[in-house]
């Protein structure tokens, strides 16, 4: 048998790809299943952007980009960045990248090593987590509380930070949650970590214009005083309904930079040149696609929390981030797995237990909204019955 390094070992998985994987089987069964668990929205990407791509390509656009992007699309990522932030950031600061997940990989991997401590979200995306235990750091949970509506505490996350700490994990608005940490909290977080120079940052800011009811997402990008330890993480995925097109950028201070350029080179060489057009397109061209999802989005949010909240031992908190809901399935006496499980082999609805999502996940599933009000309304019908009709597993 062949021996592999003992890393391996530790690297964890995205269990929602196991959820769709098993509805997609179920589905190919001949099964009805409503699919309520993969954060991916259910929109085609805009023409436009469609259109660019094929642009660029009938013009020949086929070979090798530079490691760190195309010039025109790290220009492009500076726009958006000083519209949506009011900040200046150089296009030699940004990294065209394969998706989101690679900055993960290249920020945790370069802070990461046995006795160093890594901070991250909990409830959080389960990448942070498993990427922490591969570098052999120690992974230290940032309670993410229902009671403060999701958000982190400044106050609890800075208790945590240690001489051992060595980099910060943020996300906001959140997933799982759709939680949005308010500016105060924030400006409470950055003026704490003064006292720590050496902790890096990573913000995760991929939901940045996904929010309602008034609430605005704070970039971390405005705050002066950590640009020389921050690493800002986004893309199209979200917010152009570009998933499958593997399109994301970070920025990096000066002293980062060079390295992520070299992880590139030696990993993924650079990202395809006619998605970098299309890329282009999504941030330069209309918006008008972009408010229509967001409408829906916001439709959906509405409806699933008002059904939610109807389901018997169920409570919701109205997200106000993201596409998704995180509700609290504690009273109905099942274990977030075993329930998620459940629904899916017997109801046929997808959804993601709360403890995929780290161990104070327990007691939650996330529901994403990324499907039709209908879909919704007949997810919820079946979830509804399912409870009333099946006593939890022991």
């Amino acid at each position: 048998m062949l021996k592999t390094i003992a890393a391996f070992d530790r690297i964890g998985e995205e269990n929602a790809f196991a959820v769709l994987a098993r509805a997609t089987q179920l589905s190919n069964e001949g099964h009805d299943v409503i699919n309520l668990g993969i954060g991916q929205p259910d929109f085609l990407t805009p023409p436009h952007i469609v259109e660019a791509a094929i642009e660029a390509l009938k013009k020949g656009h086929h070979g090798y980009t530079p490691a760190n992007g195309l010039l025109a699309t790290r220009e492009a990522v500076c726009r958006r960045t000083r519209t949506l932030t009011g900040t200046e950031v150089s296009p030699d600061n940004v990294m065209i990248m394969p998706g989101g997940k690679p900055t993960m990989f290249a920020a945790i991997l370069m802070f990461g090593e046995p006795g160093a401590e890594i901070l991250y979200p909990d409830p959080g995306f389960p990448i942070y987590r498993s990427m922490i235990e591969f570098t052999g750091a120690k992974p230290v949970p940032v309670p993410i509380r229902e009671e403060n509506g999701f958000a982190f505490s400044a106050e609890e996350t800075l208790s945590l930070v240690t001489d051992r700490t060595r980099l910060l994990i943020l996300n906001s608005p959140a997933n799982p949650t759709g939680g949005v940490t308010p500016k105060a909290e924030i400006d409470k977080l950055v003026a704490g970590l003064e006292r720590f120079p050496n902790v890096a940052i990573l913000s995760d800011e991929i939901y940045d214009v996904m929010t309602y009811d008034g609430e605005v997402h704070t970039s971390l990008l405005t705050y002066p005083e950590i640009r020389d330890r921050l690493i800002v993480l986004n893309g199209w995925s979200k917010t152009w309904a570009m998933t499958g097109w593997r399109m994301g950028w970070s920025i990096w201070p000066d002293g980062l930079i060079g390295h992520v350029r070299k992880l590139a080179v030696n990993c993924w060489s650079c990202v395809n040149a006619p998605s970098q057009f299309a890329g282009i397109a999504a941030i330069d061209g209309p918006q008008e696609d972009v408010a229509r999802m967001m409408e829906a989005f916001d439709r959906r949010r509405k409806l699933v929390t008002e059904r939610a909240n109807a389901l018997p031992g169920v409570s919701c908190t109205v997200p106000k981030g993201a596409f998704y809901a995180f509700p609290n399935i504690a009273e109905t006496g099942w274990k977030a797995k075993p329930l998620a499980r459940a629904l899916l082999e017997k109801a046929h609805v997808a959804v993601v237990g709360g403890p995929d999502f780290g161990t104070l996940g327990e007691g939650y599933v996330r529901i994403s909204y990324a499907n039709s009000e209908v879909n919704i309304d007949r997810a919820m019908d079946r979830i509804a019955d399912f409870l009333k009709d099946n006593e939890p597993d022991a």
